[in-house]
């Protein structure tokens, strides 16, 4: 189990200031509505975030549409409501200048670029199924599908309300090394900046008992030893040194989805 609990917790308090504003040509009032700010958790989803913003803009926008699937976009690009609201921020982090402007629609669903999110519903349906993807890639037996309801409850609610201590008294225990000391293979997820995204089987160490590091990873993921150099890596906000250990990461840098989620920038 990972042990420098400090660790969890600042990346649990990780938060983004954002300036949602309805997109103007859907402002059906005299008068247009003042942006409404947020600090919002880097670990949650947008749509448990949201109800504020639905609720402020809702009342400027025609009547017929406002009981439309609300969506998001940020520079042209409709947001991925299935991406932690961190991931989606290290992706475009580039272009972005805080508080990170993102603009909020009720008409015309981009269908052919994001999946439909009617209720919360959605979301937790959405990350009991990579928590389970998750444990069976760590653990030989899978402890999430042998959990009791309470225990899946708890972990919802502890994300949905962002509260560490109820999350994390049941998540430490999917966090469990194992008998070997380490993870069958690491959890991850590689974004690269056309928003696509790769996984592969990676284990936490080498034939000879040897640990692995995110170098270790990158060469997998880039044969071409030169690029593997080149290539960086950001996860909530920061570059990992390249020389730490993959057990270690998966341990102390997962999302609560219990992936690690990578997202690629070249030199």
């Amino acid at each position: 189990m990972a042990t420098d609990r400090e660790v969890l917790r600042e990346i649990w308090e990780g938060k983004l200031p954002i300036c949602f504003q309805l997109d103007s040509e859907e402002v059906d009032d005299i008068q247009a509505p003042e942006p409404l700010y947020l600090m919002v958790p880097r670990l949650s989803y947008f749509p448990l975030v949201v109800d504020k913003v639905r609720k402020h803009f809702s009342k400027f926008i025609n009547s017929e549409h406002q009981d439309n699937e609300m969506w998001l976009e940020h520079n042209g690009t409709a947001l991925k409501w299935h991406y932690p609201i961190g991931v989606l921020f290290d992706l475009y982090k580039e272009d972005i200048q805080l508080p990170w402007s993102i603009t909020v629609h009720f008409e015309k669903f981009p269908e052919n670029e994001l999946l439909h999110c009617k209720s919360r519903d959605n979301v937790e349906s959405h990350f009991m199924a990579c928590l389970k993807e998750a444990d069976a890639l760590k653990h030989k037996t899978q402890l999430v599908s042998n959990m009791q309801r309470k225990d899946h409850a708890q972990l919802w609610l502890g994300l949905q309300n962002d509260k560490f201590d109820q999350f994390w008294a049941v998540n430490r225990r999917l966090m469990e090394p194992g008998p070997e000391d380490g993870f069958k293979y690491v959890p991850f997820r590689l974004y690269h900046k056309d928003d696509s995204l790769v996984q592969k089987l990676i284990k936490p160490t080498k034939d000879n008992g040897e640990r692995k590091t995110l170098q270790d990873l990158l060469q997998e993921m880039f044969p071409d030893a030169e690029e593997s150099d080149e290539v960086r890596v950001v996860t909530h906000g920061v570059e990992p040194p390249k020389d730490t250990p993959l057990q270690w990461m998966s341990e102390h840098l997962s999302y609560p989805d219990n992936f690690l989620h990578l997202v690629v920038a070249k030199s």
